[in-house]
């Protein structure tokens, strides 16, 4: 192990990594890459310099989940061939919301879209020419944030994306961990009520049917279309209308001291804060960072998830607790990790085409050799280096 500064400009800190990755950085180009973050309502994009700063950021919607995808790879291609009009781009990296394979080349399967064991990397990578990395979007705004947000400093690190449902993802020693088929950090689909509420995923009692974005509007809304007197607020709100009910007017309510909002914030964090004990039993981190949207409510929510933490955690009182902590760099982590990473590739591609060329001028050199007809190679190069005979 060993350790280095962080030359990022929100402020130089320690951090001990792998040696292998504390290499892998250092020696990575500082060329800027693009970022591209794909959900299931938006597909952001974004030029990220060496430092983690966003140098420009556009977006669009994401195409419907029943158009083929090469419609979401034409989108992706047109964000990528704007930037690139107006910057030098080196690489590209992907964070996809669906599974990604170990070798980070396919999509498995994308909730949102219509991409199943889809070869993306290697169709956008014909396409723009340039070295290009697909990845999980939770592992790659966890990255994110281990580089340049609320995980730096940190060697043993998991992130939980609260937002339609729960993502997650685990970094040690400054690697992410993605299993063996590249699907780790599922976590909200582990069953926290046996024969609770049904997930889209086939079973029942999952995680994230009780602390996610989902559970959250379900329950006003349940409350609501019930004409529960602890609803009125939102339900006037809305003007009766209980589709409009969503998370974000949740959270505002809350901020503004509407009872039954804040409970159901206390709610959703009550059961993260007991999923975190259990992770925190399998995997021991040093931290655990809270992005996705429903971590915009704040102590809200962080606040109950980290007192239902403390009395969940196994041996608690007898062994060190890891820091909860709200991400720092918002929506727009998944783009920024996505970037870093592929910086990563950006690197291996100017290896080795640095490589093909070295090659390229030897092969020249002996040919030139071969054309001269002055001897061998091999004599010639002994002929400049040796001392003249006395």
């Amino acid at each position: 192990m060993s350790t280095y500064r962080d030359p990022a400009p929100r402020g130089s800190v320690l951090r001990t990594v792998g040696t292998r990755e504390r290499r892998s950085h250092l020696s990575a180009p500082r060329v800027p890459t693009v970022g591209i973050d794909i959900g299931g309502t938006k597909v952001m994009a974004g030029v990220v310099d060496a430092d983690g700063t966003i140098l420009e950021k556009i977006r669009t919607e994401t195409p419907d989940k029943s158009k083929s995808p090469q419609v979401v790879e034409d989108t992706i291609v047109d964000l990528v061939l704007d930037l690139s009009d107006r910057h030098d781009v080196h690489a590209v990296g992907i964070g996809a919301a669906g599974w990604v394979d170990a070798d980070r080349s396919r999509v498995l399967f994308a909730p949102h879209l219509a991409w199943r064991n889809e070869p993306l990397r290697d169709s956008l990578q014909a396409r723009l020419a340039v070295p290009v990395m697909v990845d999980n979007d939770a592992n790659t705004a966890a990255w994110a944030e281990w580089r340049f947000g609320a995980g730096r400093g940190e060697d043993h690190l998991v992130m939980i994306t609260l937002g339609t449902g729960i993502g997650g993802a685990i970094l040690e020693d400054g690697r992410v961990k993605r299993g063996k088929y590249g699907v780790a950090g599922e976590f909200g689909h582990m069953q926290v009520v046996p024969g609770g509420h049904r997930c889209p995923c086939g079973n029942r009692g999952c995680w994230e049917q009780y602390s996610s974005g989902n559970a959250l509007v379900r329950e006003a809304r349940e409350l609501a279309a019930a004409d529960s007197p602890v609803a009125y607020n939102i339900i006037e709100r809305v003007k009766g209308h209980v589709p409009d009910i969503t998370g974000p007017l949740i959270t505002e309510l809350a901020r503004e001291g509407d009872a039954m909002c804040v409970e159901l914030l206390q709610d959703i964090g009550q059961w993260l804060g007991v999923g975190i004990a259990n992770l925190a039993a399998a995997l021991d981190p040093s931290c655990f960072v809270i992005g996705g949207g429903v971590s915009a409510a704040d102590d809200l929510l962080i606040g109950p998830a980290r007192d239902a933490f403390r009395r969940h955690l196994t041996g608690r009182g007898y062994r060190p607790e890891a820091r909860i902590a709200k991400a720092q760099l918002g929506p727009e982590a998944g783009m920024v990790g996505a970037a870093d990473l592929a910086r990563l590739v950006a690197r291996r591609f100017r290896r080795a085409n640095r490589r093909r060329v070295e090659r390229y001028e030897r092969f020249e050199r002996y040919a030139q050799v071969i054309r001269d007809g002055g001897g061998s190679r091999t004599t010639r190069t002994r002929s400049t280096t040796q001392e003249p005979p006395a």
